[in-house]
């Protein structure tokens, strides 16, 4: 396996590696992120929450750079006119600006994308313009954490800043990589509402089942 990138910042080690198949592997702290592989769960995580939004232009914000696949399939709706990424890492912010990740480039020069470098719950907290969906792909969900100071934005403080950053019948959806009862629970103490659905997701020679959360402002 090929060490492509590296990085260190505060929260550890940020590698991006070339696997002997071609394909590109993030990982955070020493955490499996995602590859550019297996991206349904990215894609179906957009496209759950699009598909919730009934107004003819949206204004998204996503947590979590990651590999861009998330990113992907939101611009890929038309109703969308701007996107806000909040992203933690800078390094790699600057690894899909300079092509390190082939597809990036195109991605962060797409005008809609505002690019946000910080953590997501205090770009929530300090949002001038209110979201339609607010999308969660900071982790592999709560109980797969990629740094343990994340479990607080699963919490019921951070859920009520995600409310007050979305529009009226504006969506939070966070994906997670496995049942998230307490979260659910959180959700529907803060929103009086949540909704959880799961998928049958193929990746790495077998098929796992992931979770998406959503609760409506």
């Amino acid at each position: 396996m090929e060490t492509v990138a590296r990085a260190s910042s505060p929260r550890g080690e940020l590698v991006l590696r070339r696997r002997d198949d071609g394909h590109l592997e993030l990982r955070a702290n020493g955490v499996f992120v995602m590859d550019t592989l297996e991206h349904t769960s990215e894609r179906a995580l957009a496209d759950h929450a699009l598909e919730l939004a009934d107004c003819d232009s949206l204004r998204v914000l996503v947590g979590g750079l990651g590999l861009g696949f998330t990113l992907g399939a939101v611009l890929a709706d038309p109703r969308v006119v701007r996107c806000t990424v909040a992203e933690i890492e800078p390094d790699l912010v600057g690894w899909l600006r300079d092509g390190t990740v082939p597809h990036g480039p195109a991605l962060l020069a797409d005008s809609r994308v505002d690019v946000q470098i910080g953590d997501v719950a205090d770009v929530l907290r300090a949002a001038a313009t209110a979201y339609d969906v607010v999308l969660l792909d900071v982790d592999n969900g709560p109980g797969y954490l990629v740094h343990d100071t994340n479990a607080a934005l699963y919490a019921e403080p951070a859920l009520v800043t995600a409310q007050a950053a979305l529009a009226p019948g504006g969506s939070l959806v966070i994906w997670s990589a496995a049942r998230a009862s307490e979260l659910e629970h959180a959700l529907r103490e803060v929103f009086g509402n949540a909704e959880e659905q799961s998928y049958d997701v193929p990746g790495h020679g077998r098929v796992g089942q992931y979770f998406v959360y959503t609760a409506r402002r």
